[in-house]
This record gives C-alpha cells, sequence and structure tokens, in this order.
C-alpha cells in the first residue's frame, strides 16, 4: 500500500487508531456533551453543568497525566505494552457501555462514566504510541503514523455520521426516539472500540522488556522496581537533550491546536452560528482529515518530519487570523477545512518525529512524558484564552492570542536537531 501500511501488523497497529477515534469523535467532541448538559444535567442550572463536566475532564486529564509515566515505566521493564493497552482500553469500553443507561437527573454518573472513559483512551494511547518504534524502521515512521492518523480521522467520522442519522431520524431506524438512540450511540462506540482493537492484539508482537529484567515479577516489585527506572530516566533525559526541547515545543504548539479544537465551537456559538452549521463543520473536518493526514507524511518524506510541522503551524497562524475577522457561517466552514488540513498531520508527524529520537527499549516511558505533555497542553490554551476575554472584553482578541502558542513552539522546534537526537537514541540501543 502507498500510505505506508504495507504488513498486517503496521495494518493492525493503525487500526487501533480507527477503533478508539470513534471515542474521540461521540463522547468527547459531538454527542455525548450536548447529551450532558440537555438530559443529564437538565435539572441543574447551565452555568453550573458545564462547571461540573470541566472539572470532570481536568480530573481525567490530571489522573492520566500523573499515572502515565509510572506505567509506561511498568510497561517498558516488564514487556506488557499490550497488557496493559488492553486493560486501559477495556476501561474506557466497560465505561462507555454504561453511558447507555444514563437518563436525566444522572449527572453524577455521567461525569463518573465520562472520567473513567477518558482515563481509559487517554492511557491506552501511551502503549499504543509506543509500539510504532518497535514495528517499523525510522525512515518509515511518519508515513505509517500519518496513515494511522487519517484511518482514525475516517473511523471516527464514519460513527459519528451513522450515530447523527440515528439521532436526527429515530423512527427510520425503528428507535422508539432521539433520546434511545443517542444512548444506543454511545453502546455503538463501545462496541466499535473492542472489535477492531482485535486486530492489534492478534498482530502486532510484544516488544521484549527491558534487557535484563525479569517479567514475571510480582506486581509490587515490579512496580517498585518501574519507579527506580523512571527516576533513571528522568535523570537520562539529560542524554537525550533533542527529545527533551521537543516535548516542550511540542507543549507549546499543541497546546494552541487544543485550544482551537476545544473553543471553536463555543466560539461559533457566541458569534450566533447555527448549531447545524456548527455539527456540519465538525463532521467535515473528519473526512478532510483523512486525505490531508496521508498527504502530511508524503510532505514529510520529501522536507522532513520537523519542516512539515513547520508548515501546519503557519497554516495555523493563518486560521487564527481568519477567525478574528470571522463573521459567517460560511467563513466558519472555510475555517474547519483548514483546521482538517493540518489538524492530523501536525498531530501524526508529532508523535513520530518523536519516536523516532528516544531509545526503543524505553518507548513507554518516553511516550508517558510526552501523554503528559499533551495533557497539559489543554489546560494553558484555553486558560490564556478565558484571561484575555475577561482583561479584553473580547473573544476575538482571544483567538489573536493562541497566535503566541504556535510563535513559542515553533521557535523551541527550530533548536531540536533531529539527527542528534536520532545518534543519541541508537547509541543508547546499542550500548
Amino acid at each position: 500500500m502507498r500510505v505506508g501500511l504495507d504488513t498486517p501488523e503496521l495494518r493492525a497497529w493503525a487500526m487501533y487508531d480507527w477503533a478508539n477515534s470513534a471515542f474521540q469523535c461521540t463522547i468527547i467532541a459531538a454527542i455525548f456533551p450536548v447529551y450532558y448538559s440537555t438530559v443529564a444535567a437538565a435539572d441543574l442550572p447551565g452555568a453550573t453543568a458545564s462547571a461540573r463536566f470541566a472539572t470532570a475532564t481536568t480530573i481525567a486529564m490530571a489522573a492520566v497525566a500523573l499515572m502515565s509515566p509510572v506505567l509506561g515505566a511498568y510497561a517498558d521493564y516488564a514487556g506488557r505494552k499490550k497488557r496493559l493497552l488492553a486493560v486501559s482500553m477495556a476501561v474506557g469500553v466497560v465505561a462507555t457501555v454504561g453511558m447507555f443507561w444514563i437518563r436525566r437527573g444522572d449527572f453524577r454518573l455521567a461525569e463518573v462514566l465520562f472520567v473513567a472513559g477518558n482515563i481509559g483512551v487517554y492511557a491506552s494511547y501511551v502503549f499504543y504510541d509506543s509500539l510504532l518504534p518497535h514495528i517499523v524502521p525510522q525512515e518509515r515512521m511518519d508515513r505509517v503514523s500519518s496513515a494511522a492518523y487519517a484511518l482514525g480521522y475516517l473511523g471516527g467520522g464514519i460513527l459519528l455520521i451513522i450515530n447523527l442519522m440515528w439521532i436526527l431520524h429515530p423512527s427510520v431506524f425503528g428507535f422508539p426516539d432521539a433520546g434511545f438512540a443517542t444512548r444506543l450511540s454511545f453502546l455503538s462506540v463501545a462496541v466499535w472500540w473492542l472489535v477492531f482493537a482485535i486486530p492489534l492484539f492478534v498482530r502486532v508482537s510484544e516488544p521484549p522488556a527491558i534487557a535484563g529484567t525479569d517479567a514475571p515479577l510480582g506486581m509490587g516489585r515490579a512496580v517498585h522496581a518501574s519507579l527506580r527506572q523512571l527516576g533513571a530516566t528522568l535523570r537520562e533525559l539529560r542524554a537525550y537533550r533533542h527529545a527533551g526541547i521537543m516535548l516542550v515545543a511540542f507543549l507549546l504548539y499543541n497546546d494552541g491546536i487544543g485550544t482551537i479544537i476545544r473553543m471553536g465551537g463555543l466560539y461559533g456559538a457566541e458569534l450566533g452560528l447555527p448549531s447545524s452549521a456548527l455539527i456540519g463543520a465538525f463532521v467535515m473536518v473528519q473526512f478532510v482529515g483523512v486525505p490531508f493526514a496521508l498527504l502530511f507524511g508524503k510532505l514529510a518524506d520529501r522536507i522532513g518530519a520537523k519542516n512539515a510541522i513547520f508548515v501546519s503551524l503557519v497554516v495555523y497562524t493563518g486560521i487564527s487570523i481568519l477567525g478574528y475577522r470571522m463573521t459567517t457561517s460560511w467563513e466558519f466552514f472555510v475555517l474547519a477545512f483548514l483546521i482538517g488540513t493540518v489538524q492530523g498531520g501536525s498531530q501524526a508527524l508529532s508523535r513520530s518525529l518523536f519516536a523516532s529520537m528516544v531509545p526503543r527499549q524505553k518507548s513507554s516511558e518516553f511516550f508517558a512524558f510526552f501523554s503528559v505533555f499533551e495533557k497539559f497542553a489543554g489546560v494553558f490554551g484555553p486558560a490564556i484564552f478565558a484571561v484575555t476575554i475577561h482583561l479584553t472584553g473580547s473573544s476575538r482578541n482571544a483567538v489573536l492570542s493562541v497566535i503566541a502558542f504556535f510563535m513559542a513552539g515553533g521557535l523551541l522546534l527550530s533548536l531540536v536537531d533531529v539527527e542528534a537526537g536520532r545518534r543519541a537514541a541508537r547509541s543508547s540501543e546499542a550500548a
């Protein structure tokens, strides 16, 4: 396959992006938040419901950020990446199944399940991403990572459209009402996630444990050893200077990306754009992201992943400027199209670029730090967005403030010597 997924193992690995993107689209972004505010928390004041939902999101992100380094160290030490991936996925799938029983007034149940589902899906990324350097050579990581993101956009978008059709036309599908169709959509996410994750567990081999360790250690001893290993990795991070700079650069520019994703819909609604336009734009992003994620993989082959990320940051800067000037629905669709062209590519290439600069035998530990930085990237941008609104009284000015994250992240990224970072990683593997 020209997209880079030319072996059963690579296709099986990439299918996990297809599988878990259903949770990202239906649960995190499009349907569950609306169901929470209009059904589960319908009896709460609007501001209270929003605050509780934001708190639940923060708790989930903080929990994953705190757990990821220890779990990553344990996965490398004990050679149990796939097992921990299965456990974290099971937590998310079970929580998503439970959402079927959420009804009016069940806001506490909804919050608990939402937190558990987020912990499950984001923890699973640590182990999933850490498999990448074990299954593909360095020179093909960009293409494979981008292809997986493209599959994720396609899978999540397909199920989201199916779910929206159920909700908008329940009688056509034999459902009693839109509420039942919505709850069934949550159940469909769990089934989709579970079924399409199976190829990974069948086809992808478990990487070996760190050399010289005894994988059958009891859990207590293994965790203790993992904590020691984590401390050693923190000290060793100085030897992987360029991977460390990449992490901080990623924290900054991904914060800007995350802010646009999280605040774009709210900004459009504030400008009075109809909900149909907002939902339609979100669906469009999913499908525009498919070919452009693949194109970014090819672009990285030509100019390098680092330069391709620079291209995406320039486009994101333009998106912020256009967002500042936006007044109509068609302009919002233009912005959504532009976001779709760079969102998947920038994140896929960030994953593969970082993977190429870390030692394979410690990939879970390093991707655990990657996960921590990714979670904190969801904190600072929205906070500055809110502060800017408070100080200037304008959401338009807040949209412009996001440019600072792209500029700062791009500046740090320019300091990353990719080849030096890769040499350091390969030297560690050979030692």
